[in-house]
């Protein structure tokens, strides 16, 4: 099993060096499925929209709500979040180089969400890459049972670890 996590400390980073990343792979040639965080500031300088793209090529969901200025909780929107599942899970084959998830967040502490994709892949023998804060991390820590390996917010550890498991990446170094 090859499982990794990675956390940068300013909001919204691990999204930028996920992204960064996927890009370099897929131009190498990297077969990648799963998901990069794309957030996009507002204009009413309320809370910024927060996109995924699905790997490697789209589509781009919108998994953020608009709920108002004064409004307060979580925005994501759960029926985003899981079309955006189903989009992964159908790309997912055992010549897939490597899953990126853009965060194991709440609803995949809760259960749901990325993380039956994540299962899938590993048990396909396939690495996963997962995006992870502070606030999620004592259930991705469960859910992995120990087995997952963190790796520093930087693009060549991170390109690095992915290139030691995929069968793609070996040929394009």
């Amino acid at each position: 099993m090859k499982l990794a996590y990675t956390m940068a400390p300013g909001r919204g980073d691990t999204d930028l060096i996920l992204d960064r990343l996927a890009s370099d792979l897929i131009g190498r040639g990297l077969r990648l499925a799963g998901t990069v965080q794309i957030n996009t500031d507002r204009p009413d300088a309320g809370p910024c929209d927060m996109d995924v793209k699905v790997l490697p090529d789209g589509p781009v969901l919108r998994i953020s709500q608009n709920l108002g200025p004064s409004a307060r909780g979580c925005r994501l929107d759960p029926e985003a979040l899981e079309a955006a599942v189903g989009w992964v899970t159908a790309r997912l084959t055992p010549a897939t180089d490597l899953v990126i998830v853009n965060k194991f967040g709440k609803h995949e502490a809760e259960g749901r969400g990325f993380r039956a994709v994540i299962a899938e892949a590993l048990a396909l023998d396939i690495p996963v890459l997962v995006g992870l804060n502070d606030l999620n991390r004592a259930a991705f820590e469960d859910f992995a049972g120990g087995l997952a390996t963190r790796l520093p917010p930087e693009p060549g550890a991170l390109a690095q670890w992915a290139g030691q498991g995929t069968h793609g990446l070996a040929a394009c170094a």
